[in-house]
């Protein structure tokens, strides 16, 4: 009840700071301390936050992405939903255990804590602050006072040891069989699964921190008869270059996936329509470097959309891929929105 108290006074008098005597308290604060302005989607850390993660402070880059990007993936959803709770006023307060990961890589259990203290005319909220506290101590006491039978010290250490090795050896089992379950095995790109698996999640991502996201259907025009006239290795040979012409224009966050065949998918996080369209025509001009297959120059049509509110992921790659269609009836190696 003392922390819940303590974090009361906390959120109604830090409201009335000013903002420079504000960050200035919280530089002092050795617990980590987070400030998000949502309008802005600026999120300020003070140094505790980083020094629990083992970081330098203010090393991290002051948006939500560098806190989602640190949970635990088997905890990411139940946060997410406690978080949208208190967002949309179903909950109290914001309030979590979860694990954290360290810049070592390594995992420590925070306790969360939040209050929003300033809200928009339409209810949305404007501001929150809030502070993360390690408890990390006190899971691994539990830990240790169930083996209450054994040389606590000798044995926790050797199987921490050998634990760390053998989660080492999974960890590496597991990422290679993510990556192959997730990847095109021609192209090296994402496959349709992976695709199914992250746009989701963007969707969800691009509600909740009211963002914009933009869809770019393409696919590689006459491809089929290029396969009739050349056969298949010349066709996938020419798939193998769009992609990596492609792949030259994407940014960091975005995602090149392989929906079928000779269609692609780009999914592009914090994206207007206008910059996704002057990215589809960057790659569209880029295609015209590639060597011919044959008699054909390779071209792709291409289908931009951007995400409206509330619209869940199967209507957006509908309408990205209807767009599609309208640039194959408009002649081709064009963009239509």
């Amino acid at each position: 009840m003392e922390d819940a108290s303590n974090m009361d006074t906390l959120r109604f008098d830090l409201s009335d700071l000013d903002e420079g005597v504000l960050h200035t308290i919280l530089e002092l604060v050795s617990d980590g301390i987070w400030d998000w302005n949502a309008n802005t989607g600026f999120v300020y850390r003070n140094p505790g936050w980083y020094t629990m993660l083992g970081y330098l402070p203010h090393s991290l880059d002051n948006t939500v992405l560098t806190w989602e990007n640190v949970i635990h993936p088997d905890d990411y959803p139940r946060v997410m939903a406690l978080f949208d709770d208190y967002l949309e006023q179903r909950a109290q307060r914001y309030q979590a255990e979860y694990r954290c990961r360290m810049r070592d890589g390594s995992y420590i259990w925070i306790e969360d804590r939040g209050y929003v203290i300033a809200r928009n005319p339409d209810g949305t909220v404007a501001r929150m602050i809030g502070a993360h506290r390690s408890i990390d101590d006190k899971k691994r006491l539990f830990e240790q006072l169930e083996r209450r039978n054994k040389s606590l010290e000798a044995v926790i250490e050797e199987r921490t040891r050998e634990l760390s090795r053998v989660n080492h050896q999974l960890q590496i089992q597991l990422d290679e069989n993510r990556r192959l379950a997730e990847t095109d095995a021609l192209t090296r790109v994402a496959n349709r699964y992976r695709l199914e698996q992250a746009l989701p999640l963007a969707c969800e991502r691009a509600q909740r921190f009211r963002e914009p996201l933009s869809l770019i259907a393409m696919d590689v025009d006459d491809f089929k008869d290029i396969n009739d006239r050349y056969g298949h290795a010349f066709g996938d040979a020419a798939l193998v270059q769009v992609v990596q012409s492609v792949k030259r224009c994407e940014r960091d966050g975005d995602l090149l996936a392989r929906w079928g065949g000779d269609e692609f998918i780009m999914v592009l996080p914090n994206t207007s329509l206008a910059d996704a369209c002057l990215l589809a025509e960057t790659i569209r001009r880029g295609l015209s470097d590639l060597l011919p297959v044959g008699d054909f120059q390779i071209t792709m049509s291409f289908g931009v959309v951007q995400r409206v509110e509330d619209e869940q992921q199967a209507a957006l790659l509908h309408r990205a891929d209807q767009a599609l269609y309208r640039s194959k009836l408009a002649g081709k190696n064009m963009i239509c929105e």
